[in-house]
């Protein structure tokens, strides 16, 4: 009995198993492809998902264009009210007194109807001269201008300016005698009064 075996009969077998490992070298070389190809899928952003950067460069032009012609109004727009306010101010001075000077009118009226009569005696200059005062009186009360005429009274040196001192009966720092009444408009003096003031006595 012989146990030896035929080298023929080895041969398909090692044909078969170098076939096997070929299959297993292919089969992990592909493995390894689609695996670079799966990795490699996964790193590249398609080009749907990028931003278009064109398309926001233009959104922001857009936009930085409106925000400019915005600040460019309102810049316009302050400037005129800038304007409107010198404006009112300067012809709120300018026509400060525009009402007054219409008041005042009247009162030049009859001063020009006075000295336009001929052969007038003094006792009609007299009623004129009334009669225009009485006109100047209500334009001034019209208007808040008071007269401060202080005679009797303690010497206030915010609305009188005393012009001397003289000996009297009188308390002392009192107004004795007026020399020109003073005005006032509102609560603000527009020309003093000036007036005699009595001195102390001596001891």
């Amino acid at each position: 009995m012989q146990n030896s075996q035929n080298p023929q009969d080895t041969q398909p077998n090692e044909s078969e198993n170098a076939s096997d490992n070929q299959h297993i070298d292919s089969s992990e070389a592909v493995d390894e492809t689609i695996q670079v190809a799966h990795v490699t899928g996964e790193n590249e952003t398609p080009s749907e998902a990028q931003p278009d950067l064109e398309q926001l460069l233009k959104a922001a032009e857009i936009k930085a264009a409106e925000h400019h012609d915005a600040w460019m109004r309102a810049k316009a727009e302050t400037e005129n009210i800038r304007k409107r306010a010198q404006n009112d101010v300067a012809n709120a001075h300018k026509y400060a007194v525009e009402n007054f000077s219409t008041e005042l009118l009247t009162v030049m009226d009859s001063l020009e109807a006075a000295l336009a009569v001929d052969n007038a005696n003094v006792e009609n200059y007299k009623n004129g001269m009334e009669l225009t005062q009485k006109q100047l009186t209500t334009v001034f009360n019209k208007f808040n201008i008071a007269v401060i005429d202080p005679v009797g009274e303690k010497f206030d040196p915010h609305q009188h300016q005393a012009m001397c001192t003289v000996d009297s009966e009188q308390e002392p720092n009192t107004v004795v005698q007026v020399m020109q009444k003073g005005y006032k408009l509102h609560d603000r003096v527009i020309r003093p009064a000036l007036v005699m003031v009595s001195k102390a006595k001596d001891a």
